[in-house]
């Protein structure tokens, strides 16, 4: 762990030495985990203090952390997380607020928040992350970084804390597109659905219509040299029934398996939640058996719906964010609303468990903002190849 951590990206346990292989693919790279994730002779504190007290010091490396050892990337910390992972803020009302260090007035995002901070405050090369509503996207797009949300299963969840089991994925963070893609050759086997040279891109404009006008043309950059690089893209729609159906859908599961996971200790220790996330809880411990039930019937119409549009070749072009991030001194009522807004455009993913990867080619007011491609399951090694390929362009 760095000495100096002006961020206030890593969670400050006491340093202990992890192996690592001394040659590799990964050698000379240093990483940081998000605080979900076992690591030998750390404890697990998913950004809660009673969690983190129950924890206990941990004797190995989840696989998905151990995989990085082997590779020959170092370990540089253990990285904020929002408490329990059920934000998107990046505020943990514990452990503060890690800065980002693309626009240090601005909130990181959450809950992979310390990761991403950790990354655009260039105090390690790349870092792990979580994304089940979009907990790596929407930090990856508020500092500047290439961001995966891979397929739903597709990289190891094993031995780190959950929240939703079935909307639950393991991304990470980097600077530039080489680093991002070496950590791929890692982490991910080959595509079991590999994009064509030339794949089909996709532009939904219900999507973009969600975009406030004043905001839309910070993306006209990065739509030039998407189109320079892979040809134009054609008009879509990707709602089905109504952004508002989709959203709740998301909601209703999110909220149904957050309250699986954590209820019982919840209601058994009523540990202190920050502000949010005690809300957030509270609504899921409500949702029903026919909304969890209804809101699952929707979402494999969806995962159908989409599989449809995309084909084997097809890619969305789409906003990460609404926005550049916020600033840090707005209030909890306007970072929830800008939440619930960015749902509605970040649950395609996470309804469909198909990837997508946010890439750090636009930006307004000083601040930078994401663009995304969106692929079919299976897709994503082929999506970072794309990023790799507009890195160059």
């Amino acid at each position: 762990m760095p000495l100096n951590d002006p961020a206030h990206a890593f969670v400050p346990y006491p340093d202990v030495p992890v192996p690592h292989a001394g040659t590799g693919p990964l050698s000379g790279l240093y990483f940081g985990v998000k605080d979900l994730f076992d690591v030998a002779g750390y404890p697990t504190g998913g950004g809660n203090p009673l969690v983190l007290a129950m924890s206990g010091i941990k004797t190995a490396n989840a696989p998905t952390v151990q995989k990085l050892l082997d590779a020959g990337a170092a370990l540089a910390g253990k990285t904020v997380t929002d408490e329990l992972a059920f934000s998107m803020n990046g505020n943990n009302a514990h452990f503060g607020a890690p800065l980002n260090g693309a626009a240090p007035d601005r909130i990181t995002g959450g809950s992979s928040s310390g990761s991403a901070s950790a990354v655009s405050s260039r105090l390690c090369d790349f870092a792990l992350g979580t994304d089940t509503g979009g907990s790596v996207r929407a930090p990856a797009s508020h500092c500047g970084l290439y961001g995966i949300r891979p397929t739903h299963g597709r990289v190891s969840l094993a031995s780190a804390l959950a929240l939703c089991h079935s909307l639950d994925t393991c991304g990470w963070f980097a600077r530039d597109a080489h680093s991002f893609a070496r950590v791929a050759d890692v982490l991910l086997d080959a595509d079991t659905a590999p994009l064509p040279a030339a794949p089909r891109l996709l532009s939904p404009t219900d999507v973009w219509g969600l975009i406030a006008p004043a905001v839309r043309p910070a993306w006209d950059g990065a739509l030039q040299q998407i189109a320079r690089t892979f040809g134009p893209s054609a008009d879509t729609g990707v709602v089905l029934e109504s952004f508002d159906a989709m959203y709740w859908a998301f909601r209703y599961v999110q909220g149904r398996e957050a309250w699986m996971t954590d209820g019982a200790f919840i209601e058994r220790y009523a540990p202190v939640l920050g502000p949010g996330v005690k809300e957030r809880f509270a609504w899921s411990k409500e949702v029903t058996d026919a909304q969890f039930v209804q809101a699952s019937q929707f979402r494999e119409r969806f995962r159908q719906h989409l599989a449809a549009l995309l084909g084997d070749d097809g890619v969305l072009v789409l906003p990460t964010m609404p926005d550049i991030a916020p600033l840090r001194s707005a209030d909890e009522a306007s970072l929830e609303a800008y939440r619930n807004n960015a749902v509605q455009m970040l649950c395609i993913a996470g309804l469909s468990g198909f990837p997508q990867i946010s890439l750090p080619l636009a930006g307004r007011e000083g601040a930078p903002l994401g663009i995304s491609l969106l692929g079919p399951k299976g897709s994503d090694r082929s999506l970072i190849a794309m990023a790799e390929k507009l890195a160059q362009a």
